[in-house]
């Protein structure tokens, strides 16, 4: 098991926290690791005091698992710190067996039948009944595939809705959180990242009942238009954004998205940087690789090469980058500044090390000379090809949003006499809600909150009125026996080829 040094330790309890296997506990203010200890460190690299430290020899019995960065040593009848790999009589078995979608089926639930797929007809261009009360716009009713199917659509105003917007690009826009703004008005804020791409919230009802919330509206309109939009964020970017194009972040157009993050390039493209260089580094602002303590470049067998980086290792290989304008969105701008120290025990003279980019658009090649300095010399043939190899299997770098409303409230009252049922409906599948005819998604729970993707909504399909809301063109489908069951306006129902006539 882990060693703790009680001298050290305060019993502040953070490594009881990160235990994820609850072994670890608190006694006479000191910490007391038990048995099922599976050796990944968590508790070490929590620990305030460094009080924590691996054993000088690992238990024997124990197996290494492989399944992850972490490299768990487990003991005979425990589990992992994933919890999913048991060592059973000195093999680890997964706990959970393979399973097969029968297994599962009942939890997925069935898929949208095939009738109500798509609507008879848009919401786009359907106008607005009000209030609400009314029955909607256009309720046709036609057969597909010889069933009775019914499509109720509306322009509806929704105060409750925002857009959703992905950045690609590793240039920093922003702290989490940070307020984004058209000229002066708040329209949204900075939330995450996905994968490198950084995520903007634009709207949302506190803001559209806001003091901005015209230019909010307008923002959220212009966006999910796709059309071009300034933003700036609140101490970070500009930003010049469209759906459907590449971003442009302080004037600089973002033209490549990243590969993966600096760990993801590594176990890509380790068999072929093994070839170009002794040690290769990755920089990324999220995981900086290295490729000799890498899981990937220790299958591949690349040999220690005393390179020590600055940042703060997650797991071997792997380090937790910062944000900035240097290398792969780090603060790194001289790529020898990541190599915190070189242990000529373990370097050579004549060893290259690669740094790279996971897009692959900087490189440099360093070699180590007798006296343990890195001298840079121009890459070689080898080299440039796994680099152009990191760089064509990048994807363009662009734009792109997800409309997100919430259709809950009273337009609901346009389609059925019983909202209620309109709702269970949509949630039980059995009325599909789409948007101008694109596939939306449904957020489980209460109300109809749902999302899409905007690109593939017919362009200019998105307005916005001074209450102030947006305006989305929404279509329910279902068959008609299901409608009449919920309590449809059939009154109001006319024959789908009548109507387009």
């Amino acid at each position: 098991m882990m060693i703790v040094d009680e001298q050290k330790c305060i019993g502040c309890g953070e490594c009881v926290l990160a235990c994820s296997l609850g072994v670890i506990k608190i006694r006479s203010r000191k910490a007391r690791v038990g048995q099922g200890c599976s050796f990944c460190g968590a508790c070490k690299r929590v620990c305030p005091q460094e009080a924590v430290d691996f054993p000088a020899e690992v238990p024997e019995g124990s197996v290494p698992c492989e399944a992850c960065p972490v490299g768990c040593r487990i003991k005979e009848g425990f589990l992992g710190a994933c919890q999913r790999y048991r060592n059973q009589e000195g093999s680890l078995v997964r706990v959970v067996p393979l399973h097969g979608f029968e297994e599962v089926a009942q939890v997925v639930g069935e898929d949208i039948s095939e009738e109500i797929r798509k609507p008879l007809v848009t919401g786009i261009g359907a106008g607005t009944t009000y209030p609400d009360c009314r029955p909607a716009p256009h309720i046709l009713h036609g057969k597909v595939q010889g069933v009775d199917v019914v499509t109720v659509v509306t322009e509806a105003p929704l105060s409750y809705s925002s857009v959703l917007v992905k950045v690609d690009t590793d240039l920093p826009v922003g702290q989490e959180g940070a307020r984004v703004k058209v000229g002066k008005k708040v329209v949204g804020h900075v939330t995450t990242e996905q994968y490198g791409s950084k995520m903007l919230s634009i709207g949302g009802v506190n803001l559209l009942t806001g003091p901005d919330g015209m230019v909010v509206a307008r923002t959220m309109c212009e966006i999910a238009n796709r059309r071009a939009v300034k933003l700036q964020v609140e101490g970070g970017a500009r930003l010049e954004i469209r759906v459907g194009f590449p971003p442009v972040v302080n004037g600089q157009e973002s033209s490549r998205m990243r590969v993966g993050c600096g760990s993801a390039t590594m176990g890509l493209f380790a068999p072929l940087f093994k070839e170009a260089a002794d040690e290769v580094i990755v920089l990324d602002s999220h995981l900086t690789s290295l490729m000799s303590e890498h899981a990937a470049g220790r299958f591949v067998g690349v040999k220690p090469t005393g390179v020590k980086l600055r940042f703060k290792q997650s797991t071997p290989g792997r380090y937790f980058g910062d944000h900035g304008s240097g290398w792969g969105g780090t603060s790194i701008v001289h790529p020898r500044e990541v190599i915190k120290e070189l242990d000529m025990k373990v370097a050579w003279p004549g060893m290259r090390i690669l740094v790279t980019e996971t897009t692959g658009e900087k490189a440099v090649m360093f070699q180590v000379n007798a006296r343990g300095q890195l001298e840079e010399v121009e890459l070689t043939a080898l080299a440039r090809d796994v680099v152009e190899a990191v760089a064509s299997s990048c994807e363009p770098s662009r734009v792109s949003a997800l409309y997100m409303g919430g259709a809950g409230g009273s337009a609901r009252a346009g389609v059925s006499r019983y909202p209620i049922k309109l709702t269970q409906a949509v949630h039980a599948r059995k009325a599909n809600l789409t948007v101008g005819g694109a596939p939306t998604f449904v957020l489980p729970g209460g109300g109809i909150s749902f999302m899409v993707d905007v690109e593939r909504v017919k362009q200019g399909a998105f307005y916005w009125t001074p209450t102030p809301a947006t305006i989305c063109p929404i279509e329910y489908t279902m068959l008609l026996s299901d409608y009449q069951k919920i309590g449809g306006h059939v009154e109001a129902m006319k024959p789908f080829e009548v109507k387009m006539r």
